[in-house]
């Protein structure tokens, strides 16, 4: 059977979204499923030649089309002419039609292509979430792209997919008219492969400031949405606790923020024991989450977080706020810490984590690689899905 997924962007700075794609494709071909990519990515784009999966990019290939506009990520995943055309020739020799997240291009062309000539879809992946009522001006903005473009795509879908529990009722309450068909369908990441040792030393070596020093790690993008500023300021608040501990900030800056939160922690007097490799993949990452001494994730905002899976997997204990939406699997098999999304929320949970005997760090470790194998392994849940779309592997 053949999926084709709809997403802006296939690089793999966007986050979570794209890595869900990429890292389950491999477990649903073993059933027979096989997975094709639509983005509004330039075709030229280094991350589209890269990208493991097939990809069909929409991007603007006009030669009028002005180069400056295509290096402004806001325009360059914008309006495309060739998305709408393709979806509608190419839909139909697809047995079912994935759009991954909202507010951009991607879900307006869908809106226009796909009702009657496909089976399609939906995940938000989180971009329903009540925090953008943070954001009034934008929610604002949202609410009347909702009326001409999600929310008629959310209505027309087979079904509208959630990841937890939690993201499906905290979605019912933010933009009207709600109307769709809802399931929580599992989710999660692959299972860590590779020498744990060998992964462990690329990461120092890619870090040698480290120089065999204990760490937290926190691994996502660099923004405001993550907590970062949350976390930077706890840290300088439980550094006198432990003095052989450091603090690894791990991930793409697209924001511009790191020079502000090294500027924090420069006059919060501790520079010296904060870290910041950028983004990390393949055995550096690894590395990174299984020589850490546990996952921090003080996100304001997250439907799931599969950062959050792939510490588990490590047998790593995750350390989060009541924001990120899997933080009620991470409690009920004891696989970390949660708290508040604020300074003293954050502050509480590295000071409760510190206090525990090495002894109850080791089995809170090994909960969360259990509850990784029970919960978040693709792996076993490949054939689940391929139930809940209601698919018949070849």
């Amino acid at each position: 059977m053949k999926i084709l997924n709809i997403i802006a962007t296939v690089n793999p700075e966007s986050g979570g979204p794209l890595q869900g794609l990429v890292s389950s494709a491999p477990a649903l071909a073993k059933h027979g499923c096989k997975r094709e990519i639509v983005s509004l990515d330039h075709p030229d784009d280094p991350w589209v030649k890269s990208c493991p999966l097939p990809v069909h990019a929409m991007g603007i290939r006009h030669p009028s089309y002005p180069a400056w506009r295509r290096r402004i990520p806001f325009l360059r995943y914008g309006y495309s002419p060739h998305l709408v055309p393709w979806l509608k020739a190419n839909a139909k020799n697809y047995d079912a039609v994935f759009v991954n997240g909202l507010w951009n291009y991607c879900a307006l062309g869908a809106r226009r292509a796909l009702p009657g000539r496909a089976r399609y879809f939906v995940y938000p992946h989180g971009m329903l979430d009540p925090w953008l009522r943070n954001f009034p001006i934008k929610t604002l903005g949202k609410q009347v792209s909702w009326w001409l473009a999600e929310g008629p795509l959310l209505a027309g879908a087979q079904e509208v997919l959630f990841t937890t529990e939690e993201e499906k009722i905290l979605a019912r309450d933010i933009f009207w008219p709600y109307r769709c068909r809802e399931r929580v369908v599992p989710y999660g990441a692959l299972d860590a492969a590779g020498d744990p040792q060998k992964q462990i030393e690329a990461f120092r070596k890619l870090v040698p400031a480290l120089d065999g020093r204990r760490y937290l790690l926190f691994l996502s993008r660099i923004h405001p949405k993550k907590g970062c500023d949350l976390l930077v300021e706890a840290f300088a608040a439980v550094a006198d606790q432990d003095p052989g501990l450091d603090l690894v900030m791990a991930g793409p800056d697209n924001v511009g923020w790191v020079a502000k939160l090294k500027e924090v922690a420069k006059a919060r007097g501790i520079a010296d024991r904060l870290h910041w490799p950028g983004m990390l993949r393949g055995d550096e990452k690894w590395g990174a989450f299984r020589g850490s001494e546990a996952f921090v994730l003080p996100s304001h905002q997250e439907n799931f977080g599969i950062v959050v899976a792939e510490s588990m997997a490590c047998g790593r204990p995750v350390l989060t706020t009541f924001k990120v939406n899997t933080w009620r699997e991470i409690e009920e098999c004891g696989a970390g810490l949660v708290a508040e999304d604020n300074v003293e929320g954050i502050t509480d949970l590295l000071r409760r984590f510190l206090a525990l005997s090495p002894e109850r760090k080791t089995a809170m470790g090994q909960a969360a690689r259990q509850g990784f194998i029970d919960k978040f392994d693709l792996n076993t849940q490949a054939t689940q899905l391929i139930e809940i779309f209601g698919m018949n592997a070849a």
